[in-house]
């Protein structure tokens, strides 16, 4: 099969391979992407919780990403986890030497395990400078709420919190409602025009490490396809819903879920 689009993937590497770069690669791969990467961070950890994060150095970050997309353009660009302010200030600079207009933010902060994986400076960075670089930001409720600076507590919460990043500067931001204890999922999206509430049955499961990089990837690919960013995201969830309901079941804490749930393995390939 011929890739459709190319993706540039900027985000860390998580060694368990749930989440991060490996995540955002199988999604890529599934989805019939061609993904190309410049890594910010490495991680040692699995699925019970980050043992150690080491930053590469901003230069070498930047390295990445120009040296990658002067011989591949890339079709469009996901952002996921940058843990310090020198790094987010590089790839800023970077992007605007690329001149990528389909860029997905994925605010990383927190590991499904509780780590921490941004400092406080990096923050503000990524929320003063960064977020406006950007087509779409994918931030889950607490994501939002460190970005706001307030909490939120239900469907009308979401909204506004919506609303307050759109003054950021973003054109587009999906809040992610899966840290809602609630029967139902709502992801919300919204743009200046417009407000789109994807309403989802929750899939009980402790198995659900690296749904919010695959989310924003997945987004991210059907972006580079020419798709709609409303209907990206529309597919994007469904997408990783699918890949929720596998229920892997690996490893002994918040295990992966199944990025190949886009492949029909029929009899005569076995």
């Amino acid at each position: 099969m011929k890739p459709k689009s190319k993706i540039l993937i900027i985000a860390g590497s998580d060694s368990s391979g749930g989440a991060g770069i490996q995540a955002d690669i199988k999604t890529v791969t599934a989805l019939g992407g061609y993904a190309m990467t410049a890594i910010t961070a490495l991680t040692a950890q699995n699925t019970t919780g980050v043992k150690s994060v080491i930053p590469i150095k901003p230069k070498e970050i930047e390295n990445q990403i120009l040296y990658t997309c002067k011989d591949i353009k890339p079709d469009a660009v996901k952002i996921g986890m940058l843990n310090t302010s020198k790094s987010i200030l590089s790839i800023i600079k970077s992007l605007k030497t690329i001149k990528n207009k389909n860029i997905v933010l994925d605010p990383v902060m927190i590991s499904k395990s509780g780590t921490k994986l941004i400092n406080n400076t990096a923050i503000k960075y990524l929320k003063n400078n960064l977020i406006k670089e950007a087509l779409l930001i994918t931030p889950n409720i607490p994501e939002a709420e460190i970005l706001t600076g307030k909490k939120i507590k239900d469907e009308n919460d979401m909204i506004n919190a919506g609303k307050n990043l759109l003054k950021l500067g973003t054109k587009n931001v999906l809040i992610k409602g899966g840290h809602k204890k609630s029967y139902y999922i709502q992801d919300i999206f919204l743009s200046k025009k417009e407000i789109k509430i994807f309403k989802n049955l929750k899939i009980k499961t402790k198995n659900t490490h690296g749904t919010g990089c695959t989310l924003s990837s997945a987004i991210t690919t059907f972006l580079s396809c020419g798709k709609p960013i409303k209907k990206s995201c529309e597919l994007g969830i469904k997408y990783v819903n699918e890949a929720i309901k596998s229920n892997l079941n690996y490893g002994k804490g918040h295990g992966p879920i199944n990025h190949l749930n886009s492949f029909k393995i029929y009899k005569n390939f076995k």
